[in-house]
């Protein structure tokens, strides 16, 4: 960033992160330097960006955690209920765990393209982004690479469903569905729909961090960041 953002960001976190009265905020304004103030919103970016990577990007990063954990498909569920109905529970859980699997193996392409984004910041990038709410740099991200991550998740994700069979078993699954009483089964681009929750699961995790980083203590975990976000 120019010194006209670590300017802008030092009276922004001052007026408005610290989250005090006008009084206390000259005095926050008179401890911390802009460049402190500026490496300090770098530095809880960064800290968000890669604990969300590596959180999401390890065996079990989206399986096992409710928040992001791909399920069957949303127009598949009375399908599902059906098919666990006739017995099938466990095929249903191992295709739903080889989703999540492409996702877990997705996930580090993304690092590289959001750390780009970050040093990409603009002025009013900046400005809104401590100004605004405690996911606000996460929308950011959200807004300038959602696109980017799509596109390098898409080919790994891909791969990762061809290899472990998961079109074979949901077509597996799905070829029970004729038999159950009544039941439709709606058409479903499997792989598309991992690829969006993918996307999505990672800007969860990335927002919950950067939540953390803002309204907890114990998540500033250097002097900067307790600096510049401490209450």
């Amino acid at each position: 960033m120019d010194i006209r953002i670590r300017t802008l960001v030092l009276a922004v976190v001052s007026a408005c992160v610290a989250g005090t009265g006008s009084g206390a905020a000259q005095g926050i304004a008179g401890a911390l330097t802009s460049q402190q103030a500026s490496g300090g919103l770098k530095e809880a970016l960064t800290k968000g960006v890669s604990t969300a990577v590596s959180s999401t990007g390890r065996p079990g990063g989206y399986f096992d955690n409710a928040a992001i954990k791909i399920l069957m498909p949303p127009k598949l569920q009375t399908v599902e209920k059906g098919l666990r109905g006739m017995g099938m529970g466990p095929k249903v859980d191992e295709f739903e765990r080889s989703m999540n699997t492409a996702a877990e193996q997705a996930a580090p392409a993304a690092k590289s393209i959001l750390m780009d984004a970050l040093r990409a910041m603009t002025f009013d990038d900046a400005r809104q982004i401590v100004a605004g709410g405690n996911t606000a740099g996460t929308q950011y991200f959200k807004r300038t690479t959602s696109d980017k991550i799509s596109a390098a998740f898409k080919p790994i994700v891909d791969q990762s469903m061809d290899k472990a069979g998961v079109t074979t078993k949901f077509q597996d699954l799905m070829g029970h569905a004729p038999s159950m009483p009544f039941m439709k089964t709606p058409t479903v681009d499997i792989n598309a729909y991992v690829l969006e929750k993918a996307v999505d699961g990672l800007f969860v995790v990335m927002g919950d961090e950067e939540t953390k980083i803002r309204t907890n203590p114990a998540a500033q975990v250097t002097p900067l960041l307790k600096s510049v976000f401490g209450r």
